[in-house]
């Protein structure tokens, strides 16, 4: 384009949004939207080099910094921990179209995008806990983020399928997901106290006390969801 400022990837974004319905996450909706705003193959390509792919992570990461707005605006000290967690899975579905998402599971399904797809969730889950306050570093880090994996992803297909008023009926799955969770953190709360396990972390299971976690994220409002790797957050949250 001459003459005019360049087009910024969020506007990239925003155009091609209405060619993903159409013809998904692809070289398609990256020549339709470039032929809509007048853009030079290098424009579009100096903002998405890896094209679709790079589309398809843009669309969800800018989903993850609503839900990370929104999470940091809400009353966290009203609720109970399990609602937090809730909280933030629903603002995540929410501030989300489910055309789009449909789109992008077929799209990450596929063998060369299935790395960056699983990063990619990864990185909601880790958005979430970060924005909770929690500051592990040891394999809990770990074991936390994995374990909200499972249920984001449950729970996502269950809300791709869902067409009750409101998404009531997954809102109730969710509630159900994490109830399940915590029964499960209960009860490791109680094998931590068994001597079983204490001899275990004794021995073999000082294995663990090296595990760290791979820096933490910058949870300014400004920045959200972007690694701070230099981060000296000590602790953790239960």
């Amino acid at each position: 384009m001459t003459g005019t400022a360049p087009i910024t990837k969020d506007q990239f974004l925003n155009a091609a949004l209405n060619h993903v319905p159409f013809d998904g996450w692809s070289c398609a909706t990256l020549d339709a939207t470039q032929a809509e705003l007048a853009m030079t193959t290098a424009e579009v390509r100096a903002l998405f080099p890896r094209g679709a792919l790079d589309l398809a992570l843009a669309y969800h990461h800018a989903g993850d910094d609503q839900m990370v707005a929104r999470l940091s605006d809400a009353d966290l000290a009203a609720m109970r921990f399990r609602d937090r967690i809730a909280a933030g899975v629903r603002f995540r579905l929410e501030v989300a179209d489910k055309e789009l998402v449909r789109k992008g599971m077929a799209f990450f399904a596929m063998p060369q995008n299935a790395t960056d797809g699983t990063a990619a969730l990864w990185g909601t889950c880790d958005a979430i806990w970060t924005t909770l306050g929690d500051t592990s570093r040891d394999i809990n880090w770990y074991t936390k983020r994995a374990t909200l994996s499972a249920v984001y992803s449950s729970t996502v297909l269950f809300w791709l399928g869902d067409d009750s008023e409101g998404f009531a009926a997954t809102w109730a799955f969710l509630d159900r997901r994490i109830d399940n969770v915590m029964q499960f953190e209960k009860v490791k709360g109680q094998a931590r106290e068994s001597k079983l396990f204490q001899a275990f972390m004794a021995g073999p299971g000082k294995i663990f006390d090296s595990v760290k976690a791979p820096g933490a994220r910058d949870v300014n409002p400004n920045y959200p969801g972007r690694w701070a790797p230099n981060s000296t957050q000590d602790g953790d949250t239960k």
